[in-house]
């Protein structure tokens, strides 16, 4: 597995989540190259082992991980009702091939079958590692969520052949274009604003410190799972989570907010 362009090794601390960091960083961190790389062909995308979702309920879940859910009904970058019984957060690049496959075969399926019935929620991370053109589109995204128009970015980004065209500055406005977002002069001065990069520097931060060396990594309801993994493994842990969530009666805690006003995320966009 290559290491990342924009990793600092030395300034990477894991967070302090106590000593089951180490596990859950392990299954996150087996992701291989093929999971990792943003020019891999789809194909291999069911052999490439990452987390399994076991038998045992119990088994890989990490309370102290589960907590890093944010369920802010105002959060621009997340969908689904902030009390949604799970909750998947989603650590991705935008030059990504594989986060690319994932946004268009296997997330708008999760959203018709689990975010629309209001068992899931869905939320981003920005977590680029693949240089500065990564960190462009990480930004872009963040300033169109400022406008209401994440989902639909992230739905341009992540089309087909949209990677190959690079993500330099020009082209993301052109995304942003593509999105709908109305102020593109508000767009362009949030994408090179503080908030843009200390947002993604906190996704990103918080990526590398539960563990995540490549992308996409995700968590559902503190059970890690990495990699593009087929829909299965998907619908396996969110239904496990769910009927879990169901019999602790702990289907929304830490609901920040307006529960039933959800996120500001259009659903039909992130198909």
């Amino acid at each position: 597995m290559p290491t990342p362009k924009n990793t600092k090794p030395s300034s990477r601390k894991p967070l302090a989540y106590g000593a089951v960091i180490v596990v859950a960083a392990g299954l996150l961190g087996f992701a291989s190259y093929k999971a990792t790389a943003p020019d891999n062909s789809s194909s291999n995308t069911s052999t490439t082992p990452a987390a399994e979702v076991s038998a045992d309920p119990q088994a890989g879940i990490y309370p102290e991980l589960a907590k890093l859910a944010r369920r802010d009904a105002g959060d621009k970058l997340a969908v689904g009702r902030a009390d949604a019984p799970v909750v998947l957060i989603e650590y991705a690049d935008f030059k990504c091939g594989y986060c690319g496959k994932f946004a268009r075969d296997t997330e708008p399926e999760l959203i018709k079958e689990y975010v629309e019935d209001g068992t899931l929620r869905i939320e981003w991370r920005n977590f680029p590692i693949f240089g500065e053109e990564s960190e462009n589109a990480a930004r872009g995204a963040w300033a169109a969520g400022q406008q209401d128009r994440f989902w639909e970015f992230h739905a341009a980004a992540y089309a087909e052949g949209a990677k190959e065209k690079g993500f330099a500055k020009d082209r993301v406005k052109v995304l942003a274009q593509e999105a709908g977002v109305k102020d593109l002069a508000r767009f362009m001065k949030d994408l090179d604003g503080e908030a843009a990069r200390a947002a993604v520097a906190k996704d990103q931060e918080q990526a590398y410190g539960i563990g995540a060396t490549s992308t996409p990594s995700f968590l559902i309801n503190g059970r890690p799972i990495a990699g593009a993994q087929p829909k299965e493994a998907f619908t396996q842990a969110i239904e496990t989570a769910a009927e879990q969530a169901k019999t602790s009666g702990k289907a929304g805690a830490g609901t920040t907010g307006d529960p039933a006003k959800g996120s500001e995320g259009s659903e039909d966009s992130a198909k």
